[in-house]
Parts: C-alpha cells; structure tokens; sequence
C-alpha cells in the first residue's frame, strides 16, 4: 500500500524542556519523524518549547513553534496552520496527554484533525489501567491483583484486601512519576496523596507487591494490514520495584528460555491487537515469577519510550523512523531497513525481526551528589538523569565496558584495598541504590557466596555467576607468570580495562598499554547489521571487540573522527549531541563517530563507532583509520570542553593541541610537563615518552581475604584450563576471508544452572532474522 494522499500537513508534538525521568529519547523520535515526514513531501509543523534539541533547528521542520506543550498552546497552532492529521506518539507521556485533552475538549473534531500513530481509543485503552487490565485478562493474560483509586479511603480499602507492601501507579504518567512502593499507612498516604494530583485523570492503581521477581519488556511493532513483529527483548538486572530506567537493562534477554520467550511473546502480540495500536510501536512489560514462572503483564507504553531509543540502538533497527513511514500508511513489508541489503543489492524490509549475535548493557547514570539530601534508594519512581550502553561479544565484556562508560571513576570493578565485612555488605546490597553493583562485587571479594547474594538482593542467579565469572578473572591475571598475550586477550575478553589490569599487577597504566600493543592485542570492531549477518551490512555501525578479525571494510578516502560527549549528566545534556549531529553533515566524507546518542547509521555517517569516548579509544580508532590515510583529521570541539583538552591522538609524532592558547601559557606549560609521565600537558609540542616493558615478573596483588594462589595460565584462550578461559573461547567467532562474506553463529549462551555448577550450551532463537512479521492470516 503506498502512503497516504489524503495527509498534507502534520504537526508533531515535542516533550518539552528535559527532566528526570525524560531526557533525549524523545528529541531522538521527533528529529527521526520529522526527517521522514518531510521526505515523504509533508508540510511537518513541529512544537516543543526546548531551544537544545535537534528537532527545533529551523531545517527539521517547514515551521517550528516554540510553544509550551499544553492544550491551549497546540489549539492556537493548529488554528493557524490547519493540518490534516497530529502526531504525538514521538513526544512521549507529555505530547499524548495534550492530545488526549484536545480530543475530549472536542479541538481535533473542530478544526478536522486526525490523530496518527495511535488514535485515542488506542492510547485510552492502553494506559488506563482499569481498561488494560480487563483487555490483559481478555487474551488469556494474567495481571497483578488491584484496585483502581481515585480517592484517600479507596485506597486505603485496597491495602486491607492486598495487605501490604503494595504498588502505587498513576495512570497516564512517565518516568513512574508518583509512584512508588508503600510498606506502611504511612507510606500510602504520602505517595497515594500525591497520586492523584500526578495523573491527568486522579487516577491510581493499587496493586499487589511483586517485589523481587524478574522484569522483561518486549518492543513491538504493528502496522495497519496487521503485521507484527518483535523488534527487541530486553531483560532487566535489578528484579522488580527497581524502574527500567533506574536499572541496569541488557538485551536481548539472557535468562529466557525458548518457551518462556513464546509465553511473552504471544500475548504482546494479541495485546497490541486488542489494544488497537496499528500504525506504530509500543512497549510492554512483563515479570516472571523466579520461584514458579508465572506471568503478569505489568502495563504498556502506546508511543515511543525510553527502552525504544535503546532498543533502537542495540539492534540498528530504526523504530522512530519505520513508525512514523507506519503512521502515514506504509506497511513494513514496504519499507526498506537502513541497515542490511540482499545479495541481490536490495535492502532488506522492516518485517525482519533482528536478530542480535551480541550482548548489549545500558547502565543508569545518577547525580545524587548534586543532591546531597535526597533518597538515594532506588524505587518504582525513575531517578537516573542519563545512561550508557555498551556492546561486546559476551555479558561480562559490555557490562565492564558499560561501567567505565559512565564516566564515573567508582564505577569501574577494582580489586585493590580491603573488602570490608562480608555481613554488612550483604545487608547495603539489600536496599537499591546507585552504588549496589559495586558493593556486591565487593561482596563476591569478601567472600559472600552465589545464595547468600540472591537471597539479599534476589538478583537472577545466572547474572550473580557472571558477577564471579569476573571475579574469578582478577586472580588469574594476577597470577600469571608474566603479561603474555594470552593472558591480557583474556581479560580484555571480559571487559578488563588497563587501569584494572594495572591495578591488579601493581603497574602503571601505560606499562600495561605498552606491554599490550607490543604483543599485538588490539580491539578489533564487529558490525551491529540487524540480522546476525545473514545479509551484508549497508551502512555500517561498529562496535569494539577482542576478537580475531576485524569487520571494518577497507577505505581509500581521508577521514574525519568526530567524537561525542558521553552520557547525559547534570551539567552536561544534549547540547553536545546537538553540535555532533550538525558536525557530521559538514564534515568531509569518509566521518566517523563515537558516541551514545542521537546519531544513527544512514545519518550522513559512512561508519558510526560506538565506544566509551576516552583518549586512548581515540587512540585506537585513529590508529585504525590510519592504516589507509594518514591525514586523517577529528573534530574534538563537538563533544565538549574534555575531547577539546586531548591531544591529536595519531600515534608516534608530534603532539597537537587543538585548543587556543596563547603562546607564553604554552611555553608555560611545556616548561611544567613531565618528562617521566610519558603524556605531556595540552600545548606542549614534545613526542610522548615511550615507555619500556617490564622484564621483571611482577608480583601478584595479595587481596585481603582472597588467595592468589598461582594456578597453571593457559598459553592462548585456545587451551582453556578453567572456566574463565573457556568462556574466553567460547566468545571466539568463526572467522572467514572475507569481512563482507564472514560466517558467524548465532550466539549461544550458558543456560541457568542455579547453584549445581554444571551448564549446557544451547542456542538462543528468540528471535530469527529469516522470519517475517506475523500477520493476520497466521496464528499469533
């Protein structure tokens, strides 16, 4: 079906000024729909009141109005401009509840507008919880027992049938704003009283505490002729009462068997059907009882969401932009996906479901130190103001890549220092807060066993013996005989940075980096091409690896790298993202990219690299780029003020301060460096000092309460003698001549195995690149 003739103008609603609980995801979805709306010969009108997002440059749309994003507002636009059809779904909770109040106060009837994406019933159904609930039970699906409160005694009446703790939800709210979890009549009446006054309709669900079970969400996409299709699973870290964006998230999920993916997968595609949602996407959320099974679905996002922007990005699966094609009456057998293309030289449909050969882990990132008074436990109400995401072969790889990503320097694992008291530190992991993972590893080093940790925080077991999969790799380092190239492929295989292999030889640093490039263990960059390879990738978007072989293909262009500013934080937000974006379609062909946020493949980009933005990836990546050009320049004053500070970051020659500096500071400067730091400050011309290897056999660090004992260290990954090292090869991908013709596996995974230590290795098809979408002619 081609797309709509009857839609000439829409406008599309913006989420306003950035707050806790809602950051860039929505600029990433409007920018997304107003590029596609403009290239389909719309006239597209947008309104958001935030002047540091992308979508409110005057090119993204044929009129922008800087308007606050409440009823009145969008009613005097809509006057004056007179479109056909509106578009909130991009704009999240915010621009849906202005479109609900236009649609009840009878705006979009007068003036002829249709509301696209999803149209009021839909949106109706699928966020008051009374009427999800009964549509829920209608497809055979279960949910937690509640009552629906719109007043203090209501809810009071519902604590006496569900006992307590209970769960308080707000409807049509975002962030979890107003939620939270009540353990007394105290507790009720301070979130419950301020629950109503958070929902637009003073509406509240009390519900029965599932506290401690897992939590899985499933990104679903439905167009008009009724195709389906799953676009990602992901699998929260921290067990229900923690929200999804205050959790550590992974994708796709690792702890689902097969059956139990289909016993989740089933009922999102009935609900969305029921729900009505058939011109875009939607989130559902689920928990899974660990003890028994059992399913409840918890609620549903009709519109874009937070997990969408992640889900977009772990699978290069562009779900702003095929929702919005969606919403003006494509179907996705029609439209191509930017990333893959048949050996036929055609691109692939957006009824593909992908299929991930990779582990992707976005950790929250929290500013409690801004706010030294605040609650730092972690509850229902979102209270992470960024996030990073990472990608590696295995879990252990992103998620110590995801912790040094936030930038934070008491992320990172160490294992250096006392431990403290195993008892007191199970009794701090008990409560959720932004520190926990740290004090659990601490937790593992004290000696804390895999029960006494999931009895404490009820983390999923298979997650807690990852936990000690990466403890179990600190020993072995420490205790090889020397550095060898087997033995540092194993740690970076698991996500060791230098600093923490440093840190655990007693070395510094750059001996480690020096000792590491002169035994050839360098990253090598894998492609995130939506379907595990079954076709060739298109536009090309990288991830950093130590693997075999590289899937970079080669280059005869200069390049320009440009580099982003990380994770979103009090002090810093998108302003960064904004300059990066415009940076990369002024920049000479042949770009580059490092960064977290609203850039995707196909967005003037001829590669996008994500990796933690630091000087040494800067390091490795140029070193890469200049195997085929040395004149390889970089934009550093995109990203912010710390990629300005670094120097040009090329290899052995002459450091290069992009920053302006007047010539007496610099002479300054060059007087006041180092000669034995080996990395001279910015403004000094000197070549950096290299730095010799160690020949003498460094002595293991003695932990206190762990033993080094020396074990036998496996001479390659090839010849495992533990656990640790065979999951060192199991990470190995086939490789081939060819990176355009590489023949991967798919990824297979250790199957939970509780407390017994044995595990079977099976592989993981919870979603298949080869299917379709599931259609109204087949069973769901």
């Amino acid at each position: 079906m081609p797309k709509r003739d009857d839609i000439k103008s829409v406008p599309v609603i913006g989420s306003g000024p950035i707050i806790i609980g809602r950051a860039c995801e929505f600029d990433y979805s409007g920018t997304r729909a107003c590029r596609v709306l403009k290239a389909e010969g719309l006239r597209v009108i947008l309104i958001n009141s935030n002047p540091a997002t992308i979508m409110t440059d005057p090119e993204f749309a044929d009129a922008t109005y800087v308007e606050p994003i409440t009823p009145e507002f969008v009613e005097m636009v809509i006057a004056k401009e007179r479109p056909d059809a509106i578009l909130p779904t991009p704009g999240g909770q915010t621009a849906l509840n202005a479109a609900i109040a236009m649609h009840e106060n009878g705006v979009l009837e007068k003036y002829g507008v249709e509301m696209i994406g999803a149209n009021f019933e839909a949106i109706h159904r699928g966020e008051n919880r009374e009427l999800f609930n009964a549509i829920v039970r209608k497809v055979g699906g279960e949910v937690a027992r509640s009552f629906v409160c719109h007043t203090m005694d209501d809810c009071e009446k519902a604590t006496v049938e569900l006992g307590y703790p209970v769960v308080i939800r707000p409807s049509f709210t975002m962030g979890g704003t107003g939620s939270g979890i009540a353990y007394s009549p105290l507790d009720l009446h301070r979130i419950a009283g301020a629950g109503p006054a958070a929902s637009p309709t003073t509406e509240v669900l009390i519900e029965e505490s599932i506290i401690g079970w897992k939590e899985y969400e499933l990104e679903v996409m439905r167009d008009k002729s009724d195709n389906v299709v799953i676009i990602c699973s992901i699998e929260n870290f921290d067990p229900m009462g923690v929200h999804t964006g205050d959790s550590i998230t992974v994708a796709p999920a690792m702890t689902l068997t097969d059956r139990e993916y289909q016993h989740l997968r089933d009922p999102a595609i009935d609900i969305i059907r029921e729900v009505g949602v058939d011109t875009g996407g939607c989130n559902i959320q689920y928990a899974v009882n660990p003890a028994d099974g059992r399913v409840i679905v918890i609620e549903m996002n009709p519109r874009v969401s937070g997990s969408s922007a992640l889900a977009s990005k772990a699978t290069g699966y562009p779900i702003a932009k095929i929702a919005a094609k969606v919403a003006i009456g494509y179907t996705l057998d029609e439209i191509d996906n930017d990333i893959t293309m048949t050996e036929a030289g055609t691109a692939t449909a957006a009824s593909f479901e992908p299929s991930l050969d990779y582990v992707v882990v976005k950790v929250p990132r929290f500013a409690f130190e801004k706010f030294p008074t605040a609650d730092t436990t972690l509850t229902t109400h979102m209270k992470s103001v960024g996030e990073a995401m990472s990608i590696g072969r295995n879990f252990t790889e992103a998620f110590n890549k995801a912790l040094r990503s936030l930038e934070d320097k008491a992320a990172p694992f160490h294992w250096t220092g006392a431990t403290g008291d195993k008892f007191a530190l199970l009794e701090e992991i008990r409560r959720p807060h932004d520190g926990r993972v740290q004090k659990l590893m601490q937790a593992v080093r004290a000696g804390a066993t895999r029960e006494e940790i999931f009895e404490a925080t009820k983390i999923d077991p298979w997650f807690v013996d990852q936990l000690f999969l990466i403890d179990e790799v600190a020993p072995e380092v420490a205790a090889a005989v020397s550095l060898d190239a087997a033995t540092l492929r194993l740690a970076k295989r698991h996500g060791f940075s230098d600093a923490q292999i440093a840190g655990i030889r007693g070395l510094a640093e750059a001996e480690v980096r020096q000792i590491r490039y002169d035994a050839g263990v360098r990253p090598v960059y894998k492609t995130v091409d939506t379907c595990a390879a079954e076709f060739a990738a298109k536009t090309p978007y990288y991830y950093s690896s130590y693997d075999e072989e590289t899937e970079v293909l080669p280059r005869t262009k200069p390049a320009v790298l440009i580099l982003g500013s990380g994770p979103n934080r009090i002090g810093q937000g998108i302003e960064f993202d904004y300059s990066c974006v415009h940076a990369a379609p002024g920049a000479e062909p042949g770009r580059l990219r490092d960064d977290h946020g609203q850039l995707q493949p196909g967005d003037g980009l001829d590669r996008l690299r994500h990796r933690r933005s630091s000087l040494l990836r800067a390091v490795d990546a140029r070193g890469r780029a200049r195997d085929l050009s040395r004149r390889a320049g970089r934009r550093p004053d995109r990203g912010g003020h710390r990629h300005a500070r670094w120097p040009d970051a090329a290899g052995p020659g002459p450091w290069v301060c992009r920053m302006p500096v007047c010539r007496s500071s610099a002479r300054r400067r060059r007087r006041s460096s180092s000669p034995r730091s080996g990395v001279p400050s910015a403004g000094c011309s000197r070549r950096p000092a290299r730095s010799r290897p160690s020949t003498a056999r460094p002595s293991p660090t003695r932990t206190p309460g762990r033993s080094l004992t020396p074990s036998a260290t496996p001479s390659s990954c090839d010849r495992p003698t533990s656990r640790v090292a065979a999951a060192c090869r199991s990470s190995t991908r086939t490789t081939s001549s060819s990176p355009t013709s590489r023949a991967r596996p798919r990824s297979a995974r250790i199957a939970r195995s509780r407390w017994t230590g044995s595990s079977t290795t099976r592989s993981r098809s919870t979603s298949t690149p080869s299917s379709t979408a599931t259609s109204s002619s087949s069973a769901a």
